[in-house]
């Protein structure tokens, strides 16, 4: 007997999640060799087969630790994924930058209030806002016009797997962005930050230096 659709589809996404992952670690240092895909594949596969007593997925054990993923996290690896096999990237640096600065401010305004740092709790806003909504359609919008694309196709994935009831939860928030995510706009807004001011600290310095005769 098949589990619910919706437990697949979290499953499906934490595999994805997960093989991406294993990907971009192997192809850092050679790019993406043939050994590096057929170990992906595998990891893959694995991570579907049964095992311990109640003959569970590999993969659900996993559920169990980091929960279910939202769409936008599993529509990013999968891209990223895809971006890897092909060898050359789909989505211009300003775009994931965009995406990143996104989602890094709607973690630290989400979860800290929902942790109880404020008088309201922004989560509450998931279950059904039209704030939420119309924030959410002025930022895309806002994107769209500043030739932003990626941004606005996230937030559409999401509204449409939430309409459709895709994941367990029934809170937009949960199908927008979950903490791992988070963590990992986060660290690469300050990788970015700590980036751009050693290259103008660079170019300060050349600057600064006297001219040669």
């Amino acid at each position: 007997m098949f589990p619910p659709a919706n437990d697949l589809i979290a499953l499906l996404g934490i595999n994805l999640v997960l093989s991406a992952g294993c990907l971009r670690l192997l192809s850092w240092r050679r790019g993406v060799t043939p050994w590096a895909k057929v170990f992906t594949a595998a990891v893959f596969v694995l991570l579907w087969c049964p095992v311990g007593p109640a003959r569970l997925p590999l993969v659900a054990y996993v559920r169990g630790i980091s929960s279910d993923l939202s769409i936008s996290l599993v529509a990013v690896a999968c891209l990223g994924m895809y971006q890897r096999l092909r060898g050359f990237p789909l989505v211009a640096q300003r775009e994931r930058v965009s995406v990143n600065l996104a989602f890094a401010a709607g973690a630290l305004f989400l979860y800290p209030l929902a942790l109880g740092w404020g008088d309201w709790d922004a989560y509450r806003v998931g279950w059904g806002s039209w704030a939420l909504w119309a924030t959410l359609l002025v930022l895309s919008l806002a994107c769209w016009a500043q030739g932003f694309r990626l941004l606005p196709a996230l937030v559409g994935l999401a509204l449409l797997a939430w309409v459709a009831g895709a994941l367990e939860s029934i809170n937009l928030w949960d199908y927008l962005i979950d903490p791992w995510l988070a963590v990992a706009a986060i660290y690469q807004c300050i990788k970015s930050a700590i980036g751009w001011g050693l290259a103008r600290l660079g170019v300060a310095r050349r600057g600064a230096m006297p001219s040669s005769a």
